[in-house]
């Protein structure tokens, strides 16, 4: 029996584990070198090879006997599809989702070059991401691609985006943090969100484009904190805090300007952001919409509240710790999504175990839209007509 159990579940955050030389063969082979001489690839590569982050690893015959029965407790790189193409839809068998939603682990933040003076190598970075990621998904039509988009250079933005298309991405990922030169909502950068409209793709915020904690903070005097993987380069409690900061802004400022408006038929997603700060930024934004309206002709030009524009077109992933069932008591049944985070550790051992704790007391149709409606509200056309609610999971519910 796969995990979710005949239950008809979306995954909206699953990610592939790359070796560090996933992107060499789809790199303009002119910036290649420029790419490998990066303080933030050679940080990767100075990690060395760990158990199980080799394919001869994967193929050892005990290994290969285990996979079922270790499914959600071998991580990282020794997960079953975690980096080897072939073994993915298999992964996903076992799993038991529709569909999982793919982002990268290897390329989250692009490796800083958005914020750097190298755009021909920025967007270079970014088009190998799109090929590596849209090339492993192809082996099988559930495993849904996110291609990433810098946002720095608007012609450059562009013709990233018409080429994401163009290799099969079904979904657009921009970063949270705000371009150095002009805003996520400036209007040159409408033909992307034409472009992602007009594909019925959504455009999404994922962890690992924000805002960075000040580093300062970590200076206090007490022994450094481990963090989840036991070093001290992810997410502590201090670190967590500032995650979902960049999106509220970037999220915010688009509405404002009327970006959704403007493409209304376009779905916007928050994935591995967390999910509790969602519905206190929905109230915040309609009070500042109420006590600005008088003197901005955009919040009058607004189609309806933002709140109420956040319920038409976004959509979150809430932390498996997090209590789902509060956010979506607060923010509205259309909103939260299911997501495994498979294979990194923090997704846990039983994510969906975790999730029905605390979806507890919802209604079965508000336990229905987290674990499969909103996530097809959000992919739209970019999930095919027979993924969206396979007959063999339906017939179970």
């Amino acid at each position: 029996m796969p995990y979710a159990n005949d239950r008809l579940i979306h995954d909206a955050d699953s990610h592939l584990m790359e070796l560090d030389d996933c992107l060499d063969p789809y790199f303009d082979r002119r910036l290649l070198e420029r790419f490998h001489a990066l303080p933030a690839y050679q940080a990767v590569k100075r990690r060395g090879l760990r158990p199980g982050r080799s394919a001869e690893a994967h193929a050892d015959p005990e290994f290969r006997a285990g996979v079922a029965a270790n499914l959600l407790l071998r991580k990282n790189f020794e997960a079953h599809g975690a980096f080897l193409r072939e073994d993915r839809p298999e992964a996903l068998d076992l799993l038991g989702f529709a569909s999982q939603l793919v982002f990268t682990t290897f390329c989250l933040g692009n490796f800083g070059l958005d914020q750097g003076e190298d755009m021909e190598l920025c967007y270079g970075a970014a088009s190998a991401h799109n090929r590596m990621m849209t090339d492993f998904c192809s082996a099988d039509r559930r495993l849904l691609a996110t291609a990433y988009v810098p946002l720095e250079d608007i012609e450059r933005s562009i013709e990233s985006a018409r080429d994401a298309i163009r290799f099969g991405a079904k979904a657009l990922m921009i970063p949270s943090l705000c371009p150095r030169h002009h805003a996520p909502s400036h209007v040159g950068l409408d033909p992307v969100w034409a472009m992602a409209q007009e594909a019925g793709i959504p455009v999404v915020l994922h962890v690992g484009g924000e805002e960075k904690l000040n580093p300062v903070y970590k200076e206090n005097g007490l022994p450094p904190v481990p963090d989840f993987h036991g070093g001290d380069d992810n997410f502590t409690s201090v670190s967590y805090m500032p995650i979902p900061n960049a999106a509220m802004q970037t999220l915010a400022t688009l509405i404002f300007d009327g970006v959704l408006d403007r493409f209304p038929r376009l779905k916007w997603g928050a994935i591995e952001l967390g999910a509790s700060w969602v519905p206190g930024w929905m109230r915040s934004m309609d009070s500042a919409a109420h006590a600005f309206m008088k003197n901005e002709e955009r919040l009058r030009r607004l189609s309806a509240k933002p709140s109420e524009i956040v319920r038409r077109q976004f959509r979150v992933a809430p932390y498996p710790h997090e209590d789902a069932g509060w956010i979506i008591a607060n923010a509205g049944d259309e909103v939260c999504m299911f997501s495994s985070d498979y294979p990194h550790v923090e997704g846990g051992r039983h994510p969906i175990k975790r999730f029905d704790e605390v979806l507890a007391d919802c209604t079965a149709e508000q336990r229905r839209r987290f674990y499969s409606e909103n996530f097809i509200d959000m992919m739209g056309p970019a999930l095919a007509p027979e993924l969206r609610r396979p007959a063999h999971l339906t017939a179970a519910a």
